[in-house]
């Protein structure tokens, strides 16, 4: 910083002082504060989108890489979506379970073709969807959000122009209120108010102008990825619903009229009563 540039923010620093003691009147523009407010809390929408967007993304993405031949689950839990690993490594449990007693039963045939389609359904959202959702929704709201250090630092430079406004304007009222010995002194300010008021109000003047037309635009903006989202997300809903269908084929027809009559939690449960009558079940 040079010493101009230090100079002024440490008469900065003092008219603010001077204001929070109310020895400087402070300018309140609530034209300009309606906007602002609209916009903070614009941009923290943005920002919150933006997290939640990559957040689905991340959800959606295969947990099996490709290189590793889908032959295990990574064991740590940063490197694959949550919901992903957790039904990858259901399907591989249940297809051990079944498979250890008689590959040929049909519960041993469901288990391997539930554990091959849920692989199958993570490997190709990963390929299909991946780059569609970046393109669409992800690098719209990541376009979005450069724009708010250049319209932040526009704000800070109002709000450091309005300093130097409001101090000169206060330098003003002093040598009307009290003239200086320097008939000089009193144009001079008056000058320096002129400039100020000048630079201020320009900068004022366009935020107030501009933000609402930004604001105005994120509809029409977002409109494109909105849609793009929701057709992805069916996308995803109906490959999950074609590939889990598939296992069906294995069980008896009558297994979703017996669900349906409530008759599966009784086979459960009469299950649980036999385990229940065995020795090494019963209480010691």
């Amino acid at each position: 910083m040079s010493w101009s540039g230090f100079k002024k923010s440490m008469n900065r620093a003092g008219t603010t002082l001077l204001q929070k003691t109310g020895q400087i009147e402070r300018t309140v523009d609530q034209d300009f504060a309606t906007e602002e407010a609209k916009y903070k809390t614009y941009e923290k929408e943005c920002q919150s989108l933006h997290k939640d967007a990559k957040g689905y993304l991340d959800a959606m993405r295969c947990a099996y890489p490709s290189r590793l031949g889908f032959s295990r689950i990574p064991a740590d839990p940063r490197s694959r979506a949550a919901m992903s690993a957790a039904q990858l490594r259901l399907a591989e449990t249940i297809d051990a379970f079944y498979g250890a007693s008689d590959r040929s039963s049909d519960g041993a045939m469901a288990a391997h073709a539930y554990k091959s389609n849920v692989i199958d359904f993570d490997n190709g959202i990963a390929r299909e969807m991946d780059q569609p959702y970046r393109t669409t929704i992800l690098d719209p709201l990541s376009k979005m959000n450069t724009y708010f250090p250049i319209i932040n630092d526009h704000i800070a430079k109002r709000n450091k122009k309005l300093l130097d406004y409001d101090a000169a304007r206060s330098k003003v009222r002093k040598l009307t209120d009290k003239p200086s010995d320097d008939p000089t002194k009193l144009p001079r300010a008056q000058q320096e108010l002129d400039e100020a008021k000048e630079i201020f109000e320009l900068l004022n003047d366009q935020l107030i102008r501009e933000i609402p037309i930004l604001l105005e635009q994120r509809v029409p903006f977002f409109d494109p990825s909105f849609e793009a989202m929701i057709r992805m997300q069916c996308k995803f809903a109906e490959e999950g619903y074609e590939k889990l269908s598939g296992v069906q084929r294995y069980f008896d027809d009558s297994v979703r009229d017996d669900y349906a009559a409530g008759q599966l939690d009784a086979q459960v449960e009469g299950v649980l009563q036999e385990m229940r009558e065995l020795s090494i079940c019963g209480a010691s």
